[in-house]
């Protein structure tokens, strides 16, 4: 089996074709997946969105499926079957960037309003832009005279 997988047109595609083979239901820790054999290939059925290898957590859930895909007969391979919570990796990455992004976002809004009440502060002193630039200006003429003074010491 190779690390290539199929998606649900293609196997629907296939059986219309009558090109599937054999379907094996195969067993691992929190559910079930299928592989699909069609000529010399297996392929194993992935999920729609995330196109990792599907893994169905119930045994009904999966035969109705392959029943209305129009796979009626497939063979179960159990042995390395465990109930338990199947692993939804790409699940878990999407509502960890999902918490990441509300983080965010609230530090975010914090810092706005922070700004916003210091800008509205009576006694905030407010200095021109021509002003920030000179002193901007006069900040980097001095750090640059200070590489250039450590360069020659060198």
């Amino acid at each position: 089996m190779t690390a290539e997988t199929i998606d649900h047109s293609t196997l629907s595609r296939l059986v219309e074709a009558g090109a599937v083979e054999v379907a094996h239901v195969v067993g691992k820790t929190g559910g079930w997946s299928v592989v699909i054999r069609y000529g010399k290939v297996e392929r194993p059925l992935a999920a729609q969105r995330s196109r990792q290898v599907r893994v169905f957590k119930r045994m009904d859930t999966l035969v109705s499926y392959l029943r209305d895909v129009g796979i009626s007969q497939f063979d179960v391979d159990a042995a390395d079957y465990a109930p338990g919570t199947a692993s939804r990796p790409d699940r878990a990455a999407a509502l960890r960037r999902t918490h990441e992004a509300a983080e965010y976002d609230k530090w975010f809004r914090e810092q706005v309003e922070e700004a916003i009440r210091e800008a509205d502060d009576p006694n905030a002193v407010w200095i021109s832009a021509q002003d920030a630039e000179e002193r901007m200006d006069k900040l980097r003429a001095e750090l640059l005279a200070q590489l250039e003074s450590g360069d020659k010491a060198s």
